[in-house]
């Protein structure tokens, strides 16, 4: 077991097409239990698969991994990667956990459309604290261009987006708190319509987050109907995973019945003491919405706090105006007060009101955009007012007025039960949903070798077979990626291999930016973009399109 090397067999071909990995337990994403045997690969696919170990056949490439396990690639379904693949193309925090196909797009932001006039820096300032700011220049209006940008930077791992429900909104009414016109919900159908036939592999939402949060359920329901002759997941991260999830839940899948589509449910938790230990009903919930029909599906972190713009804690109304307005309001002292007498006193219904919920010692900065702050990363709200001095609302407002909004928190709310009764649902399957940049949540560099590690080989949650094919062929068919997933001849040549004795992460809340443990190859379309537990540099993937 462990480290294995390569044995080419062609030196002067650094084109190689074929590859042979032999003495592999593979296990094949369907939940199967794993075979001895060796794969070949040929021009970025898999040409075959043998049950014999060493099967006596010549190839460019042999690779000996000396009985450790060989999986598909990994399919991270919620990604935020949508400007940082062209800051960084390797995406090394992401391929180094074996992940080879992200899912962009998340959270009704995605990065297209984008035809309003002026609209691509007011975006960007809207979802500075998700996605960060990069010297790139947004040359794509809708989707279809976007996709063709990052084919042109090149990127590590195969990527795929969603078309986001906040930008389709942005795109015709831009920040406006209020209910669109039949002329602007035609629009906003034309636009998702228009996504899918460029691409996109759904449509999501955020309904915490502003602009998505002003929508009604009809508004929802119109847009997601846009969805049915393709087929494609209506992906949201419902009204509320605290005081009101039930409704909250109730109101997803009813949108899926009512647009008859997939639904899949994104990071699936309860948030708080008030739900925690409260998984069977929502379990049953996800049951019962496939009794009805309705194809639901969810995804995790395996990790008990999320990491989300700091902004999020705002009041609604706050955004309404776009972000300029927002960075005034913040500074504005009729209007703090206003906030603050809204978060403290929970004066907006039906608002989640995150801050007051989870308590302020408990969400972290976790990354800002200035270098005269970054000394504050890792220190809670409450320790940052406490040393400006200040209420901790106020220490929120000054705080996003410096640094432009471009600020995210790490907030811990979940329960480690629940976590685990979730993450043993047949129906979920794992994600990262990590924020690149300052101290960043140890999800971004850990999520995958985690559950392998603390899930599998630890606590005995999951068998390894069952915790590959949530990270394989679940995720691969809940967003419709049909030729990845499974080892099987004809799949795209995504690959990982790895120890399962000694696979986890090492990455903490503390130290985040620690590579995984036990991962030595993986491989998109057939080519290394890490080798022996180092990257390669190489860029084989590419944008994929629905």
């Amino acid at each position: 077991m462990g480290r294995v090397c390569i044995d080419r067999l062609d030196a002067q071909n650094e084109n190689v097409s074929t590859t042979l990995v032999t003495t592999a337990r593979i296990v094949d994403g369907t939940g199967a239990p794993w075979f001895r045997g060796a794969v070949l690969l040929d021009d970025g696919e898999i040409a075959e698969v043998s049950r014999v170990p060493e099967p006596s056949r010549s190839a460019d490439t042999i690779v000996d991994v000396d009985g450790d396990i060989l999986a598909p690639g990994f399919i991270d379904t919620h990604s935020h990667s949508d400007l940082q693949l062209f800051a960084d193309s390797t995406l090394a925090p992401k391929i180094r956990q074996g992940i080879t196909t992200e899912m962009l797009g998340q959270d009704g932001f995605s990065i297209a459309p984008m035809h309003r006039e002026g609209g691509a820096a007011e975006w960007q300032d809207q979802l500075a604290g998700l996605a960060g700011r990069v010297d790139k220049e947004w040359t794509w209006g809708g989707v279809e261009a976007y996709l063709n940008a990052i084919d042109d930077a090149g990127v590590a791992p195969n990527v795929g987006t969603l078309v986001g429900h906040g930008a389709v909104r942005f795109n015709v009414m831009g920040m406006e708190d209020s209910e669109p016109t039949d002329t602007e919900l035609d629009e906003m159908r034309d636009l998702v319509a228009e996504s899918m036939d460029e691409g996109a592999f759904g449509l999501s939402t955020a309904l915490v987050i502003t602009p998505c949060s002003y929508a009604t359920t009809a508004e929802l329901t119109a847009l997601a109907s846009e969805l049915e002759p393709y087929g494609r997941p209506f992906v949201a991260h419902i009204r509320s995973e605290r005081g009101d999830i039930w409704n909250a839940l109730d109101e997803f899948v009813d949108i899926g019945a009512a647009a008859d589509v997939p639904v899949h449910l994104s990071h699936f938790k309860l948030g708080g003491p008030p739900q925690h230990g409260k998984t069977d009903r929502a379990l049953a919930l996800a049951e019962t919405a496939r009794d009805r029909g309705i194809d639901f599906s969810a995804d995790q972190y395996p990790y008990t706090a999320s990491n989300t713009l700091l902004s999020y804690v705002l009041p609604p109304w706050v955004h309404a105006d776009g972000p300029e307005q927002t960075i005034e309001y913040l500074q504005d002292e009729e209007a703090r007060e206003r906030i603050n007498a809204d978060i403290e006193h929970g004066r907006i219904e039906g608002w989640d009101n995150p801050g007051a919920y989870s308590g302020w010692d408990n969400v972290v900065i976790a990354s800002v955009e200035s270098d005269e702050n970054t000394a504050i990363e890792g220190m809670s709200v409450a320790a940052l007012a406490e040393q400006w001095d200040t209420e901790p609302v106020y220490a929120v407002c000054d705080l996003l007025a410096e640094e432009e909004l471009g600020v995210s928190v790490i907030n811990h709310f979940i329960d480690e039960d629940d976590v685990r009764d979730i993450l043993a649902s047949e129906r979920v399957n794992v994600i990262t949903d990590g924020l690149f940049g300052g101290n960043p949540h140890p999800r971004v560099y850990g999520a995958f070798p985690r559950v392998l590690g603390n899930y599998v080989r630890e606590a005995g949650l999951l068998s390894l077979e069952e915790a590959v094919r949530k990270m394989t062929s679940l995720p691969a068919r809940s967003m419709g990626l049909g030729t990845k997933g499974l080892i099987r001849p004809g799949m795209d040549a995504d690959l990982v291999v790895f120890d399962p004795e000694i696979v986890g992460s090492p990455a903490t809340y503390d130290t985040p930016r620690q590579y995984p443990t036990g991962i030595y190859h993986v491989l998109v379309d057939g080519e290394f973009v890490v080798r022996d537990g180092e990257t390669t540099g190489a860029t084989p993937g590419s944008a994929l399109r629905a």
